[in-house]
């Protein structure tokens, strides 16, 4: 495992305006080796998606300022930014909900509640496809 963990240092960007789920999977991400950055709104994880980007982004439809579908609609449309692996993460279940998602370009759609483990599951292997 700890050979694991010294591979894993690349960054996640958590966008997530609910605290206690920003903090949890943040916590779960660092302990297995993860940078983290968490954002609380769209705008301000674009702006640091601008600045530096992210391994992968863990990101909620339903945010203020920007919504999580407009944001997924930037990022794939931008060609320095299109390649971001994008796992969605949101209250919402129906299928439509996750077909837009995945038409938008998410790479995952996880439905909360969730489980940080398996979360955290997911991310190592999109990552480990993208190497």
């Amino acid at each position: 495992m700890a050979a694991l963990v010294a591979v894993m240092s690349e960054k996640i960007l958590i966008v997530e305006d609910e605290i206690d789920v920003a903090d949890l999977l943040g916590h779960h991400l660092r302990a297995e080796g993860f940078s983290v950055e968490v954002a609380n709104n769209g705008r301000v994880a674009f702006t640091s998606i601008k600045n530096q980007l992210p391994a992968l982004i863990v990101l909620d439809l339903m945010l203020p300022e920007i919504s999580g579908l407009e944001l997924c609609r930037m990022i794939k449309s931008n060609p320095g930014t299109n390649r971001l692996p994008v796992v969605m993460l949101s209250a919402r279940i129906e299928e439509i909900d996750r077909v837009l998602g995945f038409e938008l370009g998410a790479d995952d759609y996880v439905v909360k509640p969730f489980s940080p483990r398996e979360l955290v599951l997911r991310i190592r292997a999109i990552l480990r496809r993208l190497s």
